[in-house]
């Protein structure tokens, strides 16, 4: 398939700020390789702009792991170096910069989380991936959802779709597309049940089953890429189900490159990220004049 025309960078006179500035929030002392895999994603995915918003403490330490190309925004933190409920507050005040938000790749399981997660999916009113400890800190309450400002696309995988459904197992693999458009439909967001034949649901009930990647892709990191390229598609402007759609497919498909080159066993999720210039250019991406 070719990429919708957002992507396809066919204008001639363009500056960065034509193709979106994502924010991502994540990140914790034991977990900053996940805010570096999703900006890194963002940016291999075309978004002109990427800020990473960070606990202050850990914002020297994240600029030596991210790629120069990435931004940070510092701001309030608890004690633990974890991100303070009032770091709501900085960020709100500042939506207004970005065109896109990713939610959630390690923000840690600290009480605080939950009401700083809260008020970003209901308050925020820009489009926003919500993924990983963000859905952990919904689980429970995801009628939350219907007071979003914002659309809202949700990642789970099998382990966190139970968690959101509140049930003791995931769905099975002949209930994962019901399962997908029902929760879509109730609570009127874009949902993403990764794992085999990763199934995105929008709220009329239509439903995308994507057929990329393999089982190689089971490993630490691969999920925040996912994330950081759906927020790119969001900001370039695509709407949320296609965002998420060819998210899953490029994302899929990078997999599945990365597989043949380091084998399934020996891939990681920067392997990924380096499959995806190959991935978008045969989906139609230009190249560049000679």
């Amino acid at each position: 398939m070719r990429l919708p025309a957002p992507l396809l960078r066919r204008r001639t006179n363009v500056h960065k700020n034509n193709f979106g500035h994502v924010l991502v929030v994540a990140g914790s002392p034991r977990m900053l390789g996940a805010p570096c895999l999703t900006s890194l994603a963002a940016m291999r995915s075309g978004a002109g702009l990427v800020t990473a918003a960070i606990p202050a403490g850990l914002n020297l330490t994240l600029q030596e792991k991210l790629s120069h190309v990435v931004m940070t925004f510092p701001v309030l933190q608890k004690k633990a170096m974890t991100f303070s409920s009032a770091a709501a507050n900085q960020i709100l005040n500042d939506i207004s910069k970005f065109s896109a938000v990713a939610l959630g790749p390690g923000l840690s399981l600290e009480p605080s989380i939950v009401k700083f997660v809260m008020r970003l999916i209901v308050e925020c009113p820009l489009p926003m991936v919500v993924d990983a400890d963000a859905l952990n800190a919904l689980a429970g309450c995801p009628g939350i959802l219907l007071k979003a400002k914002g659309p809202r696309i949700l990642t789970p995988h099998p382990g966190e779709m139970a968690r959101l459904l509140g049930v003791s197992r995931p769905p099975a693999a002949s209930e994962r597309v019901l399962s997908a458009v029902q929760f879509s439909r109730k609570f009127k967001c874009v949902l993403v049940l990764k794992g085999h034949r990763t199934v995105v649901a929008r709220p009329d009930g239509a439903a995308y089953v994507n057929t990329t990647g393999n089982q190689g892709m089971a490993t630490a990191g691969s999920g925040d890429v996912l994330t950081g390229m759906i927020a790119a598609f969001l900001a370039q402007g695509l709407e949320p189900f296609d965002a998420a759609k060819w998210g899953a497919l490029i994302h899929g498909a990078a997999g599945d490159a990365a597989a043949r080159r380091k084998t399934m066993i020996a891939m990681i999720a920067t392997d990924i990220l380096d499959e995806m210039p190959r991935v978008l250019k045969s989906h139609g991406c230009a190249s560049g004049r000679v």
